[in-house]
């Protein structure tokens, strides 16, 4: 089966949220969001947006965990917020703590995935960030597994 994948230019940061939402309300099961993508190029807005979009409390100011690795929060589907941008390896403390993370019947958005071993994510829907200038961001969809293909179609007919 080839891996279904969509590519998405957002020319604004309140874009890349309203992406996020879009794909937020379209979710209705747990499922795991690998995000790719240089500093800056629109990880945690999209993670704003998803938050939105799983109606998470505007109370919660979403922000990237880089000094907690995990911030979690309650909605329609509980959402775990990843961040492995200060992990070099997996011997540090916090490993068991993702393992056990990953392992939740939730979603879970994880920033800097590409740090993960394959094994760690099986299906998931992949975010791969692209900078174009100082608005514009490119941004690579792709569906590996049945969830994350569901989600690719329903986002199609939604944007």
């Amino acid at each position: 089966m080839a891996e279904e994948h969509i590519q998405i230019t957002s020319h604004s940061v309140a874009e890349t949220r309203k992406l996020g939402q879009i794909i937020g309300t379209q979710i209705d099961c747990p499922i795991r969001i690998a995000l790719t993508g240089d500093l800056g190029s629109g990880k945690t807005a999209f993670v704003q947006g998803l938050a939105k979009g799983l109606d998470v409390s505007a109370q919660y100011y979403i922000t990237s965990p880089t000094f907690t690795l995990i911030n979690e929060y309650p909605g329609r589907h509980p959402l775990f917020h990843v961040d492995l941008y200060r992990i070099e390896n997996f011997n540090e403390p916090g490993e068991i703590e993702l393992q056990e993370v990953l392992e939740q019947d939730a979603v879970i958005a994880v920033e800097w995935a590409e740090k993960l071993s394959r094994d760690m994510l099986s299906d998931h829907l992949k975010l791969q960030f692209r900078i174009i200038s100082d608005e514009i961001r490119q941004i690579d969809i792709f569906a590996c597994g049945q969830p994350a293909g569901n989600l690719i179609r329903a986002l199609q007919k939604s944007i």
